[in-house]
């Protein structure tokens, strides 16, 4: 470690670097601010004997804020993920429901509660609704589907505590599956995606509200908790309850609504929303059973392992090295302030130092002995500008801070940082890499390369032998490549290379189901995303995704509109959500199905601006958008239907929750952390898309988040570009360059830290798209386009029997002078029949 540190650095201590204090970000906007001459009398500068820091950091030390103690999953808790699906503006509807239930509860039964009735008489009553479902009368289809809500929510009224609540949803959601329930919901969706009368309604209405989408929004309720709630695997489940379980994944997975996966249709629903023909979808609602529905046919990301595994093992090749989401968890994100002793030591040396105007290696050297783990900060300069990358000045290090923060508390000796053993990731080398090393050292001490082979050591050193050891232990072949290179045996030998076995799973029918309109579906949803992020600007030509939040009668007093601005903001939030994780989720299920299925999705999201849509999300105060307290937790689901509402005030809106951060808004971020390192991962042209975006500074500044996942995505993503920032970033971000030192994992032979890669060469991101497109297209011909397959490829028919004996279709002008054709191709031609039949 001190050996690559001490390469990277060695020239910050003889080479100076102009000063540029004009460059300083006091604005604290995220950007590089001119500072006028009052500004800069108002900063100490190196050239005073006092230092240079950012106004905004003091307030930003490094030991204010703990690690987030978060744990990533496949979503958040059962409840709060229930709560999600409403608005607070839907608040009253739940009294509504009750309504509806209770009006045809107690037509056909007597006194009773519906939790004194036994199982008989519970289903005999869902049939009773399910029926009233097919009535043709919508007002009262409504009031029955209301009432199907109001037992999907739990029967609350005759509840006393959510836990009750949710035990009779789970009750009464596997009673309504039983019956039958969903098939006739999705035919209910179909005729409203279809009722071209409220579609024309909404398109010419000035303003859309939540009444607009009443029928839609109650339908995507109960399918939303029932799909929810049938996911959630519970032990104490009946053995019934688990085989009604798994033939509902399957269902859903499968052609059978519509002869499209449910999946498919939803898609469709955000693309009609998006086009502008249906404003009045509830989007939220959409994109949430999309997700939920994905999530619960695909899997997650514990079966995406799992899937993972089995994979590698039927292709025969060497179990993975370790437990990806097991050493994700096991890491740190930051360690504890530094002690008294450090910093006694540090001000010694600092004393000895006052005199040089520039940073020396030891200098540099106790500065990096705080935790590599720990983020960039407000220690550093948080802006870098690309553009001036010269200037260290702004670098505020943790030395010279103490003549105006008081010190950290003092911890004693035991509570020190201890390091890692070793390094959590285990090194690995592509083939790729094997065959480079071995071309450029033949090349060295042989003066000619032998191609692809990478056993032929003869002529080499004794060194070069064993580090083609060391690369081949650690050579690790991916099941992309595997894929890859079948499918251009598939490619090369169409004839003799048989046919494809091609397994019917779920993501198999669901990529088959996407594949005509996926471009469409990709651009859909990055509007939504777009329009749902915090950096956006209202514009008048971007799309209204606040249908299904705003209510018919504008706010008149300032608590109401407070409420209503958490409810948009957390909608927004939701959102957001929503489409990160329906992204991920679909791009790491068609990685695992087939390479091309992944690349053709990647490079639509590429070519509809994803990249510099997810920087753009990133380039906002990102620790606000984490902590922010946009949920009223009395108004959440189903806390507002057991308790006896308190009063709201201004103030406590204001407090919001107690909470250290907001779940959702760190799994978002995380999600699109993770999805922009997909689209970027081997792909030189799309980071050198990341170098010219200037996404290092946006990246770094999402360093400050303490939290150990959300920091390794980060890392990697800085990590790919780090060559192409030039030596006076990497000298002014050397404890960045140690926490990916620390945290990523190794390619051995991949110099990312120097800058002399074989791919840090002029990028053509025309040339290197179209040529995996190509592939892609040939990819797509050839397993799913079977109308356009190449003539010369097709069996022929050589019996004279079955071609004499199929149907041909002829032209109607051809019927109708058949005579002619007849006398003039036939009758008046001769015939020499004996050298016909010779």
């Amino acid at each position: 470690m001190s050996q690559v540190r001490h390469t990277l650095t060695h020239q910050l201590s003889s080479r100076e670097s102009p000063l540029r204090p004009e460059i300083m970000d006091v604005g604290g906007n995220g950007g590089g601010l001119p500072v006028n001459n009052k500004q800069r009398a108002m900063i100490p500068n190196k050239s005073r004997g006092e230092f240079t820091r950012n106004p905004r950091k003091d307030s930003e030390g490094l030991s204010e804020s703990p690690d987030l103690e978060f744990e990533y999953a496949d979503a958040d808790k059962w409840a709060a993920e229930l709560s999600e699906l409403y608005s607070y503006t839907e608040g009253p509807e739940f009294a509504l429901n009750r309504k509806c239930f209770e009006v045809e509860f107690r037509t056909h039964v007597t006194e009773k509660k519906w939790t004194e009735l036994d199982a008989a008489e519970h289903r005999a009553h869902a049939m009773r609704l399910l029926d009233g479902l097919e009535v043709i009368a919508r007002e009262k289809r409504l009031k029955v589907a209301r009432a199907i809500l109001y037992m999907a929510q739990g029967t609350f009224a005759d509840c006393s505590s959510e836990a009750e609540v949710q035990h009779w949803m789970r009750y009464n959601i596997f009673l309504l599956l039983d019956v039958g329930t969903f098939s006739a919901l999705v035919e209910l969706l179909n005729m409203e995606i279809d009722n071209s009368a409220a579609c024309s309604s909404a398109v010419r209405k000035p303003a859309i509200s939540l009444a607009d989408s009443t029928d839609l929004r109650v339908l995507l309720n109960i399918m939303y908790l029932m799909v929810e709630t049938i996911q959630q695997d519970d032990p104490a489940d009946k053995p019934e309850w688990k085989i009604i379980r798994e033939t509902f994944r399957a269902e859903l997975g499968s052609p059978l609504f519509n002869n499209e996966p449910i999946s498919v249709m939803l898609f469709g629903m955000v693309t009609k929303f998006c086009s502008g023909h249906a404003p009045h979808f509830p989007m939220k609602k959409v994109l949430l059973l999309l997700w939920k529905s994905i999530l619960f046919t695909l899997g997650g990301f514990e079966q995406l392992q799992s899937i993972k595994v089995c994979k590698r093992e039927e292709l025969g090749l060497p179990p993975l090295p370790e437990d990806s989401i097991r050493v994700i968890r096991s890491m740190r994100a930051a360690s504890p302030p530094a002690s008294a002793s450090d910093l006694i030591e540090q001000q010694q040396k600092r004393a000895r130092r006052e005199h040089k105007a520039l940073i020396k290696q030891d200098n540099l050297d106790a500065f990096n002995e705080k935790d590599p783990y720990k983020a960039d900060d407000s220690r550093e300069d948080e802006d870098d500008n690309d553009d001036n990358d010269n200037s260290i000045e702004a670098e505020t290090f943790p030395l010279e801070r103490d003549e105006v923060m008081p010190p950290p508390i003092p911890h004693p000796p035991s509570e020190r940082v201890s390091f890692p053993k070793g390094l959590p990731w285990a090194p690995k080398v592509r083939e790729k890499d094997i065959e480079n090393f071995l071309e450029s050292s033949r090349s060295k001490f042989i003066g000619y390369t032998l191609g692809n082979d990478t056993d032929t050591v003869v002529g080499l050193p004794r060194p070069i032998h064993e580090s083609i050891k060391t690369l081949k232990q650690h050579k690790y072949v991916s099941i992309a490549e595997t894929q890859i290179a079948k499918e251009e045996e598939f490619q090369k030998t169409p004839l003799s290379g048989g046919e494809e076995e091609v397994d019917m799973s779920a993501i198999e029918l669901l990529y088959q189901g996407i594949l005509p309109s996926l471009p469409q579906f990709m651009i859909a949803l990055l509007k939504i995303l777009l329009a749902a992020a915090p950096t956006s600007k209202a514009k008048t030509d971007s799309i209204n995704i606040l249908a299904d939040v705003l209510p018919e009668e504008m706010p008149t007093t300032v608590l109401q509109s407070m409420k209503l601005g958490v409810d948009v903001n957390r909608h927004k939030e939701i959102i957001v959500k929503a489409i990160s994780a329906i992204l991920l989720l679909l791009l790491k299920h068609f990685k695992l199905n087939h390479i091309y299925q992944f690349e053709f999705m990647a490079q639509h999201l590429v070519f509809a601006n994803c990249i510099p849509l997810i920087l753009k999300f990133f380039n906002q105060n990102i620790m606000s958008y984490i902590t922010a307290k946009n949920s009223i937790s009395v108004l959440d689901f189903p806390y507002c239907v057991v308790h006896e509402l308190p009063e709201l005030t201004a103030e406590s809106l204001e407090a919001g929750d107690n909470n250290q951060f907001c779940w959702r808004n760190l799994f978002s971020c995380i999600n699109l952390l993770r999805i922009l390192n997909k689209l970027t991962k081997w792909k030189h042209s799309r980071t050198m898309m990341l170098v010219v975006f200037k996404s290092a500074p946006i990246l770094k500044r999402a360093l400050k988040v303490k939290q150990a996942m959300m920091q390794l995505y980060v890392l990697k993503l800085l990590k790919v570009q780090t060559k192409y920032l030039g030596r006076q970033w990497r000298k002014s971000n050397m404890k960045t360059m140690s926490a990916i030192y620390q945290k990523v994992r190794h390619r051995l032979n991949d110099d990312w830290a120097y800058g002399n890669d074989l791919d840090a060469r002029p990028w053509d991101f025309q040339a290197e798209e179209c040529a995996l497109r190509a592939n892609i297209e040939r990819f797509n011909s050839r397993r799913y386009d079977k109308s356009h397959s190449n003539p010369d490829f097709l069996p022929v028919d050589n019996c004279l029997q079955s071609v004499l004996g199929q149907r041909v279709d002829l032209p109607e002008d051809f019927q109708m002078n058949y005579d002619l054709w007849l006398e003039r191709e036939v009758f008046s031609k001769p015939i020499s029949w004996e050298e016909l039949l010779q």
